[in-house]
């Protein structure tokens, strides 16, 4: 028999989502979606595939620092993880990278959204193409598209994760 809680889960207008899979299914242990519509559920999606999509990004930086390889004229001594920003802080060199990263933090930001300019519209939540940078995305299958996006959720929630420790 099901918990109340499970059928609950499965009764959410949710449950049918993308990345609602085994073993989890639906999983909204915060209840942050027991009201919510539609536009609550995308925005939420919106915020989920940004932050995987760092989260693996920050995965391989610090699995390539904590190995022991630095770029060349890097300093040797700064430590791999988050330990790393109080280094970077303390040197002025140190301080450059981490505007550099603040502005490219920022281009990215501005380039990853939809273009109101272009008139492109997006496939889905989280599709930041704009027209630009296809990749053979349209050549793709239906099923090829959904598969890929939910191997990029699920990626994502592992990076996640695993960026926390």
């Amino acid at each position: 028999p099901s918990s109340p809680a499970n059928t609950a889960l499965a009764a959410s207008p949710f449950a049918g989502e993308l990345g609602a899979q085994a073993p989890l299914g639906f999983w909204d242990p915060l209840g942050l979606l027991k009201d919510a519509d539609q536009n609550k559920f995308d925005t939420l999606r919106t915020m989920e595939l940004k932050h995987g999509r760092v989260s693996m990004l920050a995965v391989v930086g610090y699995l390539t620092t904590a190995s022991g390889y630095r770029f060349p004229g890097y300093p040797e001594d700064v430590p791999a993880g988050f330990g790393a920003w109080h280094a970077l802080g303390e040197t002025q060199d140190g301080r450059s990278i981490l505007v550099q990263m603040a502005l490219f933090f920022v281009l990215a930001e501005i380039v990853n959204r939809d273009a109101e300019w272009a008139d492109t519209e997006a496939e889905f939540v989280g599709d930041y193409r704009n027209g630009a940078i296809d990749y053979g995305w349209d050549r793709f299958s239906d099923a090829k598209k959904l598969r890929t996006r939910a191997v990029e959720l699920n990626n994502g929630r592992a990076g996640q994760m695993s960026i926390l420790g």
